[in-house]
């Protein structure tokens, strides 16, 4: 109920502010880091959904669960396909330095990959058509969101490559990119399980060809844990980290990345690669803890409240 509460006062404030202070609103959109973390919003109306779909049966009705779930599908999924479509836009009418490119870019692009996991748990409870249609909407939610993803990958490499190192303050930033490798396994992975009784005598051949793919995505996730650990640690040596919300881009993204790890295992029957998702489970406790910490502490001081 805590969360219901939050993602509601959230939805208000957020309104409230674009009703009140369009202007000062469309210069945070247009702006390259802040633009980016509009995103947070649907995405977490979209993760509020999957969690309620995953243990909402066990506190309230089935059918209240599934109108829950119908209706943040449907509020996130709304403002998540404007806002991404919104900044994008902003990006391609104005001029945008390469060394504003940054991790939080990535958000969009991992909030659009969330609507299959959202959209599947519905499947059960709509007519066959319905979920055929359902099913295809997952399908080319994946596909927007992971081309996306990759297309700000790809200027994300460029800009570490051939730039100076980002400054500090966007440290966190970069732990994102494990975001959509995360939910990526995962959709993948539902969507296929989800069209099994769909897919007829090719299931069996589509369950196996997206394990495998889930698996190769996975793959990359760890090369990419790999660089934005060694990563942090340089940034750590060279100094001190500057805290502000966006710390939380250390948990969430790596969080995704820990269950897709923890399911590529049991699919596999792997007991190694099960292993590294305890480590990569315990380096989230870790990362977990110091980030909310941090984040009581800066709430008490005011300091969280500082641009």
């Amino acid at each position: 109920m805590v969360a219901y509460a939050l993602g509601l006062a959230l939805i208000v404030a957020f309104a409230i502010r674009w009703a009140r202070h369009a202007d000062a609103s469309l210069a945070d959109l247009r702006h390259p880091v802040l633009g980016a973390m509009h995103g947070t919003l649907p995405g977490g109306l979209l993760v509020m959904a999957v969690m309620t779909s995953v243990v909402g049966t066990s506190y309230l009705p089935d059918q209240l669960v599934v109108g829950i779930v119908a209706v943040l599908a449907v509020v996130g999924i709304v403002i998540a396909l404007v806002l991404s479509v919104a900044f994008s836009i902003t990006l391609f009418t104005g001029a945008t330095a390469a060394e504003t490119v940054n991790g939080g870019w990535l958000i969009p692009p991992v909030v659009t990959i969330i609507i299959p996991l959202v959209l599947v748990p519905l499947m059960p409870h709509v007519s066959a058509g319905n979920a055929r249609l359902l099913l295809a909407l997952g399908y080319a939610t994946l596909g927007m969101g992971f081309l996306l993803y990759l297309f700000v990958m790809g200027l994300l490499h460029d800009r570490l490559v051939l730039h100076p190192m980002p400054p500090a303050a966007l440290a966190p930033s970069l732990w994102i990119g494990l975001g959509p490798i995360g939910v990526a396994v995962l959709a993948v992975l539902a969507l296929a399980r989800a069209g099994h009784s769909l897919f007829g005598p090719t299931a069996t051949t589509v369950s196996m060809i997206s394990l495998l793919v889930a698996t190769a995505l996975w793959g990359f996730g760890l090369w990419w844990y790999a660089a934005a650990a060694t990563l942090l640690v340089r940034y750590l040596r060279a100094g001190r980290l500057p805290f502000h919300l966006g710390w939380w881009g250390f948990t969430f993204p790596l969080g995704a990345f820990t269950v897709a790890t923890l399911t590529i295992a049991r699919a596999w029957e792997a007991p190694v690669i099960e292993a590294v998702g305890v480590l990569l489970f315990a380096s989230l406790i870790a990362f977990w803890s110091v980030v909310a910490a941090r984040t009581v502490r800066a709430t008490a001081s005011g300091e969280v409240w500082m641009r």
